[in-house]
């Protein structure tokens, strides 16, 4: 039967219902099945994915960095990170400033010795040659330290015994477990209310206090000792600043949603540079 006379029989506005009927039976079979299987899921509501910490490459220092927000963002140990690119107590950097994670210095032009010390303790003396864009060059004689005098990184100290006294840095539900696969929660997630205290979980000192990390929104990082240090992400308010020295259970933040889509805290303690389980500091409740 054509659809013409379907048409006449049923009247145009019964047809037309058929008519739709069929096509949106034929989009929800459709979207019912894909080539690959089911599709996946993402749960915006966990927390940013762990990384390895990062040996290849090198960061140029931005204004409001510190060695400490760098070292925590690409996975490091602040001392670890400082002995690496020769970089003194208290640790100061400057935008613009260059920290390498692989050990190797800056790129340098091409090099060739003319004259060399006979004593090994001496200096050497190289000349530089620079070429220009117009393709003329320039050379420079400079002194270069010799390699015998050139001091070695220092060796990362064993990590120390973890503060005793913690608390829990809020009183909410918690909501995110820690993972040790390396791809999820790096550290755990506790739901509460906007404004709502968020507390210093041991006695220390902040190192971090702002939103330059990305996916942590407004973050606070501090220092407990020289191996362990806890963060503190998501915040609506920061009631800290950098080099002040907090006591466990001081309100340091107000808890909020930056950096993510509900409001909560997201909690991390971290053992040179490396994320370990929260729940194996903190009291029982």
């Amino acid at each position: 039967m054509s659809l013409t006379v379907i048409a006449q029989r049923m009247g145009i506005t019964s047809f037309q219902r058929l008519v739709t009927g069929l096509v949106l039976s034929t989009l929800l079979v459709g979207c019912s099945s894909t080539k690959s299987g089911s599709a996946s899921v993402v749960d915006r509501n966990n927390a940013v994915a762990q990384r390895p910490a990062v040996t290849t490459g090198q960061y140029v220092v931005r204004p409001k960095d510190t060695l400490f927000s760098i070292a925590f963002r690409y996975g490091w140990d602040y001392k670890a990170l400082a002995a690496r690119n020769n970089i003194p107590t208290p640790y100061t950097i400057h935008p613009g400033q260059t920290i390498r994670f692989d050990g190797r210095s800056g790129s340098t032009p091409t090099a060739v010795v003319s004259s060399s010390s006979s004593s090994p303790s001496s200096s050497s003396k190289t000349t530089v040659i620079r070429r220009q864009a117009n393709g003329a060059t320039t050379s420079t004689t400079v002194p270069v330290p010799s390699v015998a005098n050139k001091p070695a990184p220092a060796p990362l100290p064993p990590a120390g015994p973890a503060p005793t006294g913690w608390g829990w840095p809020s009183n909410g539900i918690l909501i995110g477990k820690f993972s040790s696969n390396g791809s999820l929660n790096k550290g755990i997630d506790i739901a509460g209310d906007l404004g709502q205290p968020v507390l210093a979980a041991s006695d220390g000192t902040v190192v971090y206090a702002g939103s330059g990390l990305r996916g942590y929104g407004e973050l606070v990082i501090i220092k407990h000792s020289d191996t362990y240090v806890s963060a503190y992400g998501h915040n609506r308010r920061l009631l800290v600043r950098e080099g002040q020295q907090v006591k466990v259970g001081q309100t340091i933040a107000e808890m909020g949603s930056t950096g993510t889509d509900r409001v909560k805290l997201h909690f991390e303690i971290r053992r040179q540079g490396k994320p370990v389980d929260p729940l194996q500091f903190l009291p029982r409740r």
